[in-house]
């Protein structure tokens, strides 16, 4: 039996070893298919006094760069404070003489490695070489696969918002006990989501409500009881938009809104129009947007008789403007809505708000709404037109993947 086993041995041994070179081999083989390809060599920047920093471009955007540093993070820089900048991966550098509209204009725009010298920018591209670009004409500066992503990519529905949550509340017990909740939300959708792409189509959504109430307990005086009294506020209101822009500045819109003011008798108010807008300006620190619509509107009231609702046909003449500085954001809507067939039945509103950044993406907020309608029903006692409102109140900003 032994003198079979040690005749097989070699055989068997032979074949063991074969199979473990094979086995090793197609390991090699495959191991060489997944080896990523070698990442591009780390970005280099020389500052005027002669300090190298070595990591990534992030971008260029108002004559500012921003580098991110491994020991030291993203760090802005003024080009005059910049000696030399070279690249290892692909940038695409916008003149600030070409305008990008749409895919059209995309191949004017020169990508490749960029080295910096002299005030001048040297772009390295795989087609005929370009002459440097001064740095003062270089609008932006941003890598490859975002310039691909904000031209060719459609987000879908649901992605690219960003926007704020605000919330506030009051509370008061002693004889009177008085609760206030206040809320507000704001999102907005443009596409393409960079500045110095032109937009394609923008969509808004706003909604914003306070609801209190003030209550007295009952007592008596004199011998003779005084009920209890209960007095309450509601304010709501609730706005959809969609923008298609034509052109840089001029686009098509389509909108919906609902107001509910308890103080103003008003039950709802529904608006759905559509028209034109214009933004008459536009930069990196302030937008101001103007806009005009032709729409239905229906106004229904608290406590009115049957067949008193108003079908109107009229306008919306309205502005927003936004304002950004380093320490703030103010915002300020304005609307003029006439009635065409009922004149006495327009309304107006201006909405302000200021937002103070606080810790990451918390903020404080202040803010006011105005609203005026000039014909709420006849009641006891005599409903005021005007409604003001006065909100403070924590903000949480937040943004959706693009």
């Amino acid at each position: 039996m032994d003198r079979f086993a040690n005749q097989a041995s070699p055989k068997f041994s032979l074949l063991c070893i074969l199979t473990m070179l094979a086995t090793f081999a197609t390991g090699l083989s495959c191991f060489a298919q997944a080896k990523p390809p070698d990442a591009p060599p780390p970005d280099t920047l020389v500052l005027s006094n002669g300090d190298t920093l070595h990591g990534k471009l992030v971008l260029q955007t108002g004559g500012k760069v921003t580098f991110h540093s491994e020991p030291l993070g993203d760090l802005t820089i003024p080009w005059e404070n910049i000696k030399e900048l070279h690249t290892g991966q692909k940038f695409a550098v916008l003149d600030k003489n070409v305008k990008v509209r749409s895919k059209k204009e995309v191949p004017q725009i020169p990508v490749g490695t960029i080295d910096v010298a002299d005030q001048a920018i040297t772009v390295h591209t795989e087609a005929a070489p370009i002459q440097p670009i001064p740095v003062k004409n270089a609008q932006y500066i941003v890598d490859k696969p975002t310039l691909d992503e904000q031209v060719f990519h459609r987000p879908s529905l649901l992605n690219g918002w960003n926007g704020g949550a605000t919330a506030g509340t009051t509370l008061v017990r002693a004889t009177q006990n008085q609760y206030t909740v206040a809320g507000s939300l704001g999102m907005v959708r443009v596409v393409p989501a960079l500045t110095w792409l032109d937009p394609r189509n923008r969509t808004s959504l706003n909604a914003a409500g306070s609801y209190g109430k003030l209550t007295e307990p009952g007592y008596v005086s004199g011998g003779v009881p005084v009920a209890a009294t209960e007095v309450k506020t509601a304010i709501f209101h609730f706005d959809f938009e969609r923008d298609e822009y034509f052109s840089p500045r001029v686009f098509a819109l389509g909108q919906v809104a609902f107001d509910h003011n308890f103080a103003q008798n008003l039950q709802l108010q529904q608006i759905y129009g559509g028209g034109l807008g214009w933004t008459a300006v536009r930069t990196e620190r302030q937008e101001l947007d103007l806009k005009g619509t032709v729409q239905y509107e229906k106004q229904s009231f608290i406590n009115a008789p049957p067949g008193s609702d108003l079908n109107l046909i009229g306008s919306t003449f309205s502005a927003s403007y936004l304002f950004k500085a380093k320490l703030f954001t103010y915002t300020q809507n304005l609307a003029y809505i006439p009635a065409f067939n009922e004149p006495r039945a327009y309304s107006a509103n201006e909405t302000n708000t200021v937002t103070f950044p606080a810790y990451k993406n918390f903020a404080f907020s202040l803010g006011t709404i105005d609203s005026y309608l000039n014909d709420p029903p006849v009641s006891l006692p005599p409903t005021k037109r005007n409604s003001f409102q006065f909100t403070a109140g924590l903000t949480y900003s937040f943004k959706s993947k693009y």
